[in-house]
């Protein structure tokens, strides 16, 4: 059940960011589209990312963590790549800008979010 409500939790985010973000954009079926690029995004966030944080955790320490913005930013442009190229999924991303918008806005919202949905123990 956390699973799924996580999932429309991301969903419901990528939906803001398209909303918010002039460089993002879907084309077609627009709850499907959310719903699997949820999906693509939480694949690349659980697999690519961490290598790329790991490679890059010097510029990460320079930069005193900002870098990891810019690793947020990548991984979504890439989702947003991974989705069209591969699943032919018309979530478009016109560039870094607005990938680094995109992921910035999507993390607040699935923040505020989550927090609206935590269960209290």
């Amino acid at each position: 059940m956390k699973l799924l409500i996580r999932w429309i939790i991301v969903a419901l985010s990528l939906f803001v960011a398209a909303w918010l973000i002039p460089g993002i954009r879907v084309e077609g079926n627009a709850l499907g589209i959310y719903a699997l690029m949820a999906v693509i995004l939480g694949l690349v966030n659980a697999i690519i990312r961490p290598i790329v944080k790991l490679i890059s955790l010097p510029i990460t320490i320079l930069t005193l963590g900002l870098f990891i913005f810019v690793i947020n930013g990548i991984t979504f442009w890439l989702a947003s790549g991974i989705a069209v190229k591969w699943f032919h999924v018309g979530f478009y991303v016109d560039g870094f800008w607005p990938a680094l918008l995109g992921s910035l806005v999507v993390s607040i919202v699935s923040l505020i979010l989550t927090a609206l949905t935590r269960e209290e123990n």
